[in-house]
Protein backbone atom coordinates (compact mmCIF):
# COMPACT_ATOMS: atom_id res chain seq x y z
CA UNK A 1 0.00 0.00 0.00
CA UNK A 2 1.23 3.14 -0.97
CA UNK A 3 2.47 5.65 2.16
CA UNK A 4 0.23 9.10 1.88
CA UNK A 5 2.87 11.83 1.76
CA UNK A 6 2.84 15.33 1.50
CA UNK A 7 2.76 17.44 -2.21
CA UNK A 8 3.76 20.87 -2.40
CA UNK A 9 0.98 22.84 -3.78
CA UNK A 10 0.39 26.67 -3.30
CA UNK A 11 -3.14 25.81 -2.27
CA UNK A 12 -1.97 23.79 0.40
CA UNK A 13 -1.09 25.07 4.53
CA UNK A 14 -4.12 27.68 3.47
CA UNK A 15 -6.50 27.56 6.34
CA UNK A 16 -9.37 29.60 4.67
CA UNK A 17 -10.23 29.73 1.26
CA UNK A 18 -12.46 32.06 -0.86
CA UNK A 19 -16.00 30.54 -1.91
CA UNK A 20 -15.94 32.27 -5.07
CA UNK A 21 -12.88 33.76 -7.07
CA UNK A 22 -12.76 36.57 -9.30
CA UNK A 23 -14.09 40.09 -10.26
CA UNK A 24 -17.50 41.10 -9.20
CA UNK A 25 -18.65 41.36 -13.35
CA UNK A 26 -17.42 37.97 -14.20
CA UNK A 27 -20.16 35.71 -15.17
CA UNK A 28 -20.79 32.61 -13.60
CA UNK A 29 -23.98 31.21 -15.10
CA UNK A 30 -25.93 32.14 -18.38
CA UNK A 31 -29.20 30.45 -19.50
CA UNK A 32 -31.94 32.25 -21.51
CA UNK A 33 -33.87 33.57 -18.61
CA UNK A 34 -30.87 35.39 -16.61
CA UNK A 35 -27.19 35.71 -16.08
CA UNK A 36 -25.45 35.46 -12.79
CA UNK A 37 -22.36 37.24 -12.24
CA UNK A 38 -20.02 36.80 -8.98
CA UNK A 39 -21.98 39.86 -7.41
CA UNK A 40 -25.11 38.61 -7.97
CA UNK A 41 -23.96 35.12 -7.01
CA UNK A 42 -23.14 36.29 -3.56
CA UNK A 43 -25.40 38.67 -2.97
CA UNK A 44 -28.13 35.41 -3.19
CA UNK A 45 -25.75 33.28 -1.48
CA UNK A 46 -25.74 35.79 1.21
CA UNK A 47 -30.15 36.15 0.95
CA UNK A 48 -30.74 32.26 1.13
CA UNK A 49 -28.04 31.49 4.01
CA UNK A 50 -29.91 33.64 5.60
CA UNK A 51 -33.66 31.89 5.02
CA UNK A 52 -31.86 28.78 5.44
CA UNK A 53 -30.42 29.94 9.03
CA UNK A 54 -34.58 31.07 9.14
CA UNK A 55 -36.40 27.90 7.75
CA UNK A 56 -34.03 25.22 9.10
CA UNK A 57 -31.34 26.29 12.07
CA UNK A 58 -31.47 23.17 13.37
CA UNK A 59 -30.04 21.27 9.51
CA UNK A 60 -26.77 19.48 9.85
CA UNK A 61 -26.92 18.97 6.06
CA UNK A 62 -28.40 19.87 3.02
CA UNK A 63 -29.73 17.28 0.19
CA UNK A 64 -29.21 19.36 -3.08
CA UNK A 65 -32.03 18.41 -5.35
CA UNK A 66 -31.82 21.77 -7.75
CA UNK A 67 -31.77 20.53 -11.25
CA UNK A 68 -31.11 24.21 -12.19
CA UNK A 69 -27.62 24.11 -12.24
CA UNK A 70 -27.68 27.94 -11.09
CA UNK A 71 -29.75 27.50 -8.19
CA UNK A 72 -27.97 24.11 -7.10
CA UNK A 73 -24.66 26.90 -7.30
CA UNK A 74 -26.85 29.15 -5.17
CA UNK A 75 -27.54 26.36 -2.71
CA UNK A 76 -24.29 25.09 -2.26
CA UNK A 77 -22.64 28.19 -1.47
CA UNK A 78 -25.70 29.03 1.16
CA UNK A 79 -25.03 25.98 2.66
CA UNK A 80 -21.71 26.47 2.95
CA UNK A 81 -21.41 29.31 4.50
CA UNK A 82 -23.15 28.54 7.21
CA UNK A 83 -20.96 25.45 7.77
CA UNK A 84 -23.58 22.93 6.24
CA UNK A 85 -22.18 20.18 3.54
CA UNK A 86 -24.52 19.39 0.78
CA UNK A 87 -25.66 15.93 -0.27
CA UNK A 88 -25.41 14.81 -3.00
CA UNK A 89 -27.98 12.26 -4.40
CA UNK A 90 -27.52 9.68 -7.05
CA UNK A 91 -31.15 10.09 -8.22
CA UNK A 92 -34.22 11.85 -7.76
CA UNK A 93 -36.26 9.05 -7.28
CA UNK A 94 -38.60 9.22 -4.50
CA UNK A 95 -36.90 5.82 -2.75
CA UNK A 96 -33.31 7.17 -2.91
CA UNK A 97 -34.36 11.36 -1.34
CA UNK A 98 -35.96 9.13 1.23
CA UNK A 99 -33.72 6.45 2.32
CA UNK A 100 -31.08 9.64 2.05
CA UNK A 101 -33.01 11.43 4.54
CA UNK A 102 -33.54 8.38 6.71
CA UNK A 103 -29.33 8.31 7.00
CA UNK A 104 -29.05 11.97 7.73
CA UNK A 105 -31.88 12.74 9.76
CA UNK A 106 -30.65 16.45 10.80
CA UNK A 107 -30.66 17.03 7.09
CA UNK A 108 -32.81 19.26 5.08
CA UNK A 109 -34.03 19.08 1.49
CA UNK A 110 -33.96 21.89 -0.83
CA UNK A 111 -35.26 21.69 -4.62
CA UNK A 112 -36.49 24.94 -7.16
CA UNK A 113 -39.83 22.72 -8.07
CA UNK A 114 -41.27 25.87 -8.35
CA UNK A 115 -38.92 27.61 -10.82
CA UNK A 116 -39.70 27.39 -14.50
CA UNK A 117 -36.30 25.44 -15.72
CA UNK A 118 -36.98 23.16 -12.37
CA UNK A 119 -37.83 19.56 -12.91
CA UNK A 120 -40.80 18.55 -10.84
CA UNK A 121 -40.52 15.44 -8.04
CA UNK A 122 -42.52 12.98 -8.09
CA UNK A 123 -43.23 14.01 -4.86
CA UNK A 124 -41.77 16.38 -2.43
CA UNK A 125 -40.13 14.41 0.77
CA UNK A 126 -40.43 15.52 3.79
CA UNK A 127 -38.07 18.36 5.90
CA UNK A 128 -38.14 20.03 2.38
CA UNK A 129 -37.45 23.84 1.62
CA UNK A 130 -39.06 25.12 -1.62
CA UNK A 131 -36.83 27.97 -3.17
CA UNK A 132 -39.06 30.83 -3.42
CA UNK A 133 -38.93 32.41 -7.37
CA UNK A 134 -37.85 35.38 -6.66
CA UNK A 135 -34.63 34.70 -4.52
CA UNK A 136 -33.49 36.90 -1.26
CA UNK A 137 -30.94 39.37 -1.92
CA UNK A 138 -28.22 40.50 0.88
CA UNK A 139 -24.70 42.56 0.60
CA UNK A 140 -21.93 40.95 -1.62
CA UNK A 141 -19.67 40.25 0.55
CA UNK A 142 -17.60 37.19 -0.13
CA UNK A 143 -17.74 34.12 2.36
CA UNK A 144 -14.40 32.55 3.31
CA UNK A 145 -14.56 28.74 4.17
CA UNK A 146 -12.17 26.59 6.06
CA UNK A 147 -9.94 24.53 4.59
CA UNK A 148 -11.31 21.28 6.72
CA UNK A 149 -14.63 21.98 6.16
CA UNK A 150 -16.82 19.16 4.77
CA UNK A 151 -18.66 20.68 1.47
CA UNK A 152 -20.10 17.44 0.20
CA UNK A 153 -20.95 13.98 0.47
CA UNK A 154 -21.27 12.36 -2.50
CA UNK A 155 -22.44 8.86 -3.15
CA UNK A 156 -20.65 5.96 -5.63
CA UNK A 157 -23.06 5.27 -8.16
CA UNK A 158 -24.18 1.41 -7.54
CA UNK A 159 -23.01 0.01 -10.53
CA UNK A 160 -20.83 -2.42 -8.31
CA UNK A 161 -23.18 -2.63 -5.49
CA UNK A 162 -24.97 -0.26 -3.32
CA UNK A 163 -23.75 3.64 -2.82
CA UNK A 164 -21.56 4.67 -0.44
CA UNK A 165 -21.19 7.86 1.01
CA UNK A 166 -17.34 9.89 0.11
CA UNK A 167 -17.06 13.05 2.04
CA UNK A 168 -15.52 15.77 0.75
CA UNK A 169 -13.15 18.75 2.61
CA UNK A 170 -13.49 22.38 0.59
CA UNK A 171 -9.45 22.34 1.06
CA UNK A 172 -9.71 19.11 -1.24
CA UNK A 173 -11.57 20.56 -3.64
CA UNK A 174 -9.80 23.43 -4.10
CA UNK A 175 -6.71 21.36 -4.59
CA UNK A 176 -7.84 18.95 -7.26
CA UNK A 177 -10.28 21.65 -9.36
CA UNK A 178 -6.70 23.67 -9.51
CA UNK A 179 -5.16 20.85 -11.25
CA UNK A 180 -7.97 19.93 -13.47
CA UNK A 181 -8.15 24.23 -14.19
CA UNK A 182 -4.18 24.16 -14.90
CA UNK A 183 -5.33 21.41 -17.91
CA UNK A 184 -8.29 23.45 -19.20
CA UNK A 185 -5.98 26.32 -19.58
CA UNK A 186 -3.33 24.38 -21.70
CA UNK A 187 -6.18 24.27 -24.08
CA UNK A 188 -7.86 27.31 -24.16
CA UNK A 189 -5.89 30.47 -22.68
CA UNK A 190 -9.21 32.32 -22.43
CA UNK A 191 -12.26 31.92 -20.23
CA UNK A 192 -14.58 29.23 -21.34
CA UNK A 193 -18.38 28.85 -21.69
CA UNK A 194 -19.53 25.40 -20.78
CA UNK A 195 -22.58 23.41 -21.72
CA UNK A 196 -22.81 20.25 -19.33
CA UNK A 197 -24.72 17.12 -20.11
CA UNK A 198 -24.19 15.98 -16.60
CA UNK A 199 -26.14 16.38 -13.62
CA UNK A 200 -24.17 18.56 -10.66
CA UNK A 201 -25.01 16.15 -8.11
CA UNK A 202 -22.55 13.30 -9.66
CA UNK A 203 -18.55 13.94 -8.95
CA UNK A 204 -17.60 14.73 -12.42
CA UNK A 205 -20.55 16.86 -12.91
CA UNK A 206 -19.37 18.75 -9.66
CA UNK A 207 -16.01 19.26 -10.41
CA UNK A 208 -16.19 20.34 -14.27
CA UNK A 209 -19.85 22.58 -13.54
CA UNK A 210 -19.36 23.29 -10.20
CA UNK A 211 -16.40 23.97 -8.64
CA UNK A 212 -14.59 25.28 -12.14
CA UNK A 213 -16.85 28.08 -12.17
CA UNK A 214 -16.33 29.20 -8.97
CA UNK A 215 -12.63 28.91 -8.78
CA UNK A 216 -11.81 29.73 -12.21
CA UNK A 217 -12.23 31.77 -15.35
CA UNK A 218 -15.53 29.23 -16.41
CA UNK A 219 -19.35 30.34 -16.79
CA UNK A 220 -21.74 27.53 -17.30
CA UNK A 221 -25.24 26.81 -18.92
CA UNK A 222 -27.64 27.05 -16.19
CA UNK A 223 -29.26 24.18 -17.82
CA UNK A 224 -29.00 20.60 -18.50
CA UNK A 225 -29.57 20.14 -22.19
CA UNK A 226 -30.24 15.97 -22.40
CA UNK A 227 -31.60 15.69 -26.28
CA UNK A 228 -29.13 16.07 -29.17
CA UNK A 229 -31.01 18.87 -30.70
CA UNK A 230 -31.12 20.57 -26.58
CA UNK A 231 -27.20 20.27 -26.70
CA UNK A 232 -27.14 21.64 -30.39
CA UNK A 233 -29.00 24.90 -29.54
CA UNK A 234 -27.37 25.43 -26.13
CA UNK A 235 -24.30 25.20 -27.81
CA UNK A 236 -24.94 27.73 -30.61
CA UNK A 237 -26.53 30.10 -28.32
CA UNK A 238 -22.75 29.84 -26.01
CA UNK A 239 -20.13 32.39 -26.89
CA UNK A 240 -16.94 31.57 -27.94
CA UNK A 241 -14.51 29.77 -26.62
CA UNK A 242 -17.32 26.96 -26.11
CA UNK A 243 -16.72 23.47 -24.47
CA UNK A 244 -19.04 20.31 -24.13
CA UNK A 245 -18.98 18.60 -20.96
CA UNK A 246 -21.00 15.45 -21.50
CA UNK A 247 -20.32 11.71 -21.31
CA UNK A 248 -19.98 8.76 -24.43
CA UNK A 249 -23.16 8.00 -24.40
CA UNK A 250 -24.35 12.04 -24.80
CA UNK A 251 -21.40 12.30 -27.41
CA UNK A 252 -22.67 9.39 -29.59
CA UNK A 253 -26.14 10.71 -29.63
CA UNK A 254 -25.57 14.32 -30.24
CA UNK A 255 -23.20 12.69 -33.35
CA UNK A 256 -25.11 10.09 -34.88
CA UNK A 257 -28.27 13.03 -34.88
CA UNK A 258 -26.33 15.10 -37.71
CA UNK A 259 -27.57 18.14 -36.25
CA UNK A 260 -25.19 20.86 -37.35
CA UNK A 261 -22.68 22.01 -34.55
CA UNK A 262 -20.99 25.34 -34.43
CA UNK A 263 -17.16 25.08 -33.71
CA UNK A 264 -16.26 23.76 -29.91
CA UNK A 265 -12.62 24.63 -28.66
CA UNK A 266 -12.78 21.55 -26.11
CA UNK A 267 -14.72 18.31 -25.57
CA UNK A 268 -14.55 16.55 -21.53
CA UNK A 269 -15.81 12.90 -21.92
CA UNK A 270 -16.09 10.79 -18.11
CA UNK A 271 -18.59 7.94 -16.52
CA UNK A 272 -17.83 5.73 -19.09
CA UNK A 273 -14.98 4.44 -21.39
CA UNK A 274 -14.72 6.44 -24.31
CA UNK A 275 -14.07 4.56 -27.67
CA UNK A 276 -11.05 6.28 -30.18
CA UNK A 277 -13.55 6.08 -33.13
CA UNK A 278 -15.92 8.40 -31.17
CA UNK A 279 -13.27 10.65 -30.50
CA UNK A 280 -11.55 10.85 -33.55
CA UNK A 281 -15.08 11.57 -35.46
CA UNK A 282 -16.11 14.17 -32.74
CA UNK A 283 -12.50 15.91 -33.17
CA UNK A 284 -13.55 16.29 -36.97
CA UNK A 285 -17.23 17.29 -36.71
CA UNK A 286 -16.46 20.58 -34.50
CA UNK A 287 -12.73 21.29 -34.21
CA UNK A 288 -12.37 20.07 -30.68
CA UNK A 289 -9.91 18.69 -28.80
CA UNK A 290 -11.50 15.86 -26.76
CA UNK A 291 -10.33 15.52 -23.14
CA UNK A 292 -11.30 11.91 -21.41
CA UNK A 293 -10.73 12.24 -17.63
CA UNK A 294 -10.14 9.37 -15.16
CA UNK A 295 -11.42 9.67 -11.59
CA UNK A 296 -13.98 8.06 -9.55
CA UNK A 297 -16.28 9.88 -6.73
CA UNK A 298 -13.74 8.64 -3.99
CA UNK A 299 -10.89 9.96 -5.93
CA UNK A 300 -12.05 12.94 -8.39
CA UNK A 301 -10.49 13.46 -11.58
CA UNK A 302 -6.71 12.44 -11.18
CA UNK A 303 -5.95 11.66 -15.02
CA UNK A 304 -6.60 12.91 -18.22
CA UNK A 305 -5.68 11.62 -21.99
CA UNK A 306 -6.36 12.87 -25.25
CA UNK A 307 -8.57 9.72 -26.66
CA UNK A 308 -8.32 10.52 -30.02
CA UNK A 309 -4.54 10.14 -30.34
CA UNK A 310 -3.19 7.92 -27.40
CA UNK A 311 -3.97 4.87 -25.44
CA UNK A 312 -1.62 6.09 -22.35
CA UNK A 313 -2.76 8.17 -19.85
CA UNK A 314 -1.37 11.14 -17.86
CA UNK A 315 -1.77 11.40 -14.00
CA UNK A 316 -1.96 14.95 -12.61
CA UNK A 317 0.87 16.26 -10.89
CA UNK A 318 1.30 14.71 -7.58
CA UNK A 319 -0.59 11.72 -8.33
CA UNK A 320 0.93 8.33 -8.10
CA UNK A 321 -0.10 4.59 -8.66
CA UNK A 322 0.76 1.43 -7.31
CA UNK A 323 -0.45 -1.73 -8.85
CA UNK A 324 -0.78 -4.95 -6.62
CA UNK A 325 -2.80 -8.17 -7.82
CA UNK A 326 -6.71 -6.75 -6.62
CA UNK A 327 -6.05 -3.53 -7.84
CA UNK A 328 -4.70 -0.67 -7.99
CA UNK A 329 -3.58 2.11 -5.22
CA UNK A 330 -3.63 5.80 -6.01
CA UNK A 331 -2.84 9.28 -3.83
CA UNK A 332 -3.10 12.21 -4.51
CA UNK A 333 -2.77 15.43 -2.69
CA UNK A 334 -6.31 15.92 -2.24
CA UNK A 335 -7.04 12.70 -0.55
CA UNK A 336 -6.76 11.85 2.76
CA UNK A 337 -5.31 8.44 2.47
CA UNK A 338 -5.09 6.19 -0.45
CA UNK A 339 -7.50 4.71 -2.23
CA UNK A 340 -7.91 1.33 -3.97
CA UNK A 341 -9.42 1.36 -7.41
CA UNK A 342 -10.36 -1.98 -8.53
CA UNK A 343 -8.75 -1.25 -12.10
CA UNK A 344 -5.62 -2.75 -13.67
CA UNK A 345 -2.86 -0.95 -14.61
CA UNK A 346 0.48 -1.26 -16.47
CA UNK A 347 2.56 1.58 -15.09
CA UNK A 348 5.33 3.45 -17.08
CA UNK A 349 8.09 4.73 -15.25
CA UNK A 350 7.56 8.32 -15.31
CA UNK A 351 4.03 7.52 -13.85
CA UNK A 352 1.80 7.39 -17.48
CA UNK A 353 -0.54 4.27 -17.28
CA UNK A 354 -2.34 1.81 -19.62
CA UNK A 355 -5.91 0.44 -18.17
CA UNK A 356 -5.82 -3.39 -19.45
CA UNK A 357 -9.26 -4.10 -17.76
CA UNK A 358 -11.29 -3.81 -13.66
CA UNK A 359 -10.30 -6.57 -11.16
CA UNK A 360 -14.29 -7.67 -12.03
CA UNK A 361 -13.70 -7.73 -15.89
CA UNK A 362 -11.67 -10.89 -16.21
CA UNK A 363 -13.42 -14.26 -16.42
CA UNK A 364 -12.74 -18.13 -15.73
CA UNK A 365 -14.89 -20.50 -16.77
CA UNK A 366 -13.83 -23.97 -18.01
CA UNK A 367 -10.17 -23.37 -17.76
CA UNK A 368 -10.62 -20.98 -20.64
CA UNK A 369 -10.54 -16.77 -19.85
CA UNK A 370 -12.34 -14.07 -21.25
CA UNK A 371 -12.90 -10.21 -21.16
CA UNK A 372 -15.96 -8.56 -20.12
CA UNK A 373 -15.47 -5.55 -21.77
CA UNK A 374 -13.78 -7.24 -25.02
CA UNK A 375 -17.37 -9.17 -24.71
CA UNK A 376 -19.45 -6.36 -24.77
CA UNK A 377 -17.50 -4.88 -27.09
CA UNK A 378 -18.14 -7.40 -30.10
CA UNK A 379 -21.17 -7.44 -29.20
CA UNK A 380 -21.56 -3.70 -29.98
CA UNK A 381 -19.91 -4.26 -32.66
CA UNK A 382 -22.22 -6.21 -34.37
CA UNK A 383 -24.49 -4.67 -37.22
CA UNK A 384 -27.67 -3.49 -35.73
CA UNK A 385 -27.08 -3.13 -32.13
CA UNK A 386 -27.21 0.73 -31.13
CA UNK A 387 -26.65 -0.23 -26.93
CA UNK A 388 -25.52 -3.22 -25.11
CA UNK A 389 -24.36 -4.93 -21.51
CA UNK A 390 -23.10 -8.09 -21.04
CA UNK A 391 -22.92 -8.27 -16.89
CA UNK A 392 -22.68 -11.09 -14.41
CA UNK A 393 -25.95 -11.71 -13.10
CA UNK A 394 -24.73 -13.89 -9.96
CA UNK A 395 -22.61 -10.94 -8.83
CA UNK A 396 -19.99 -14.07 -7.06
CA UNK A 397 -17.01 -15.77 -7.82
CA UNK A 398 -17.28 -19.12 -9.80
CA UNK A 399 -19.08 -17.57 -12.47
CA UNK A 400 -21.25 -20.28 -14.82
CA UNK A 401 -23.44 -17.91 -17.08
CA UNK A 402 -23.41 -13.91 -18.62
CA UNK A 403 -26.56 -12.01 -19.52
CA UNK A 404 -26.80 -9.37 -21.83
CA UNK A 405 -29.39 -6.67 -22.28
CA UNK A 406 -29.61 -5.48 -26.20
CA UNK A 407 -30.75 -2.82 -27.71
CA UNK A 408 -31.24 -3.97 -31.16
CA UNK A 409 -34.56 -2.47 -33.16
CA UNK A 410 -35.01 -5.36 -36.23
CA UNK A 411 -32.92 -7.79 -34.28
CA UNK A 412 -33.64 -11.06 -32.97
CA UNK A 413 -32.01 -12.66 -30.31
CA UNK A 414 -31.25 -15.83 -31.32
CA UNK A 415 -29.28 -14.40 -34.93
CA UNK A 416 -27.26 -11.81 -32.54
CA UNK A 417 -26.13 -14.83 -30.91
CA UNK A 418 -25.01 -16.67 -34.04
CA UNK A 419 -22.95 -13.97 -34.91
CA UNK A 420 -21.61 -12.92 -31.53
CA UNK A 421 -20.35 -16.99 -31.33
CA UNK A 422 -17.68 -15.92 -34.34
CA UNK A 423 -15.97 -14.08 -32.32
CA UNK A 424 -16.30 -15.26 -28.68
CA UNK A 425 -15.94 -18.47 -27.50
CA UNK A 426 -19.39 -20.85 -26.46
CA UNK A 427 -18.85 -20.91 -22.91
CA UNK A 428 -18.72 -16.96 -22.77
CA UNK A 429 -21.69 -16.17 -24.66
CA UNK A 430 -24.49 -14.52 -22.97
CA UNK A 431 -27.32 -16.25 -21.53
CA UNK A 432 -30.23 -15.13 -21.57
CA UNK A 433 -29.48 -12.44 -23.73
CA UNK A 434 -32.47 -10.26 -24.02
CA UNK A 435 -33.82 -7.64 -26.43
CA UNK A 436 -35.09 -4.25 -24.42
CA UNK A 437 -36.08 -1.09 -25.69
CA UNK A 438 -33.31 1.03 -23.87
CA UNK A 439 -30.86 0.13 -21.26
CA UNK A 440 -31.71 0.83 -17.53
CA UNK A 441 -28.97 4.43 -17.54
CA UNK A 442 -29.14 7.33 -15.21
CA UNK A 443 -28.72 10.76 -15.65
CA UNK A 444 -25.06 10.63 -16.29
CA UNK A 445 -24.98 6.84 -18.58
CA UNK A 446 -24.17 4.51 -16.11
CA UNK A 447 -25.93 1.28 -15.55
CA UNK A 448 -26.34 0.96 -11.81
CA UNK A 449 -26.01 -3.23 -11.00
CA UNK A 450 -29.34 -3.22 -9.12
CA UNK A 451 -31.34 -1.82 -12.67
CA UNK A 452 -29.62 -4.20 -14.71
CA UNK A 453 -30.67 -6.81 -12.58
CA UNK A 454 -34.65 -5.62 -12.41
CA UNK A 455 -34.33 -5.01 -16.15
CA UNK A 456 -33.39 -9.33 -16.49
CA UNK A 457 -36.45 -10.05 -14.49
CA UNK A 458 -38.23 -7.84 -16.42
CA UNK A 459 -37.87 -9.72 -19.32
CA UNK A 460 -38.62 -13.34 -18.06
CA UNK A 461 -42.03 -12.30 -16.70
Amino acid sequence: MLAATAVSDPYQGTNNLALIRGPLERLLSVGPQDALSVEDFLRRVNGLAALLQQQAPTANQVLNLCENRQRFLLVLGAALSRGLPCLLPPSRAPDVIGEMLARYPNAIAMGDDRHDDGVRLDALPERYVSLPIELPSAAAERPIIAAEQLAVIGFTSGSSGPPKPQPKRWGSFCLSTGRNLDLLRRYVDRPLHAVVTVPPQHMYGMETSVLMPLLGEISVDQGRPFFPADIAAALSAASSPRALITTPVHLKSLLESELLLPQIDLILSATAPLSQSLAVKAEQRTGAVVLELFGSTETCVIAYRETAREQGWQPHPGVHFKAEPNGTWVKAPWIDEPVLLHDRMQIDADGRFYLTGRCSDHLEIGGKRASLQEINQRLLALPGVQDAVVFIPEGRAGVTRLAALVVAPGCNARDLLKALRASVDPLFLPRPLRLVERLPRNDTGKLPREALLAALRATED
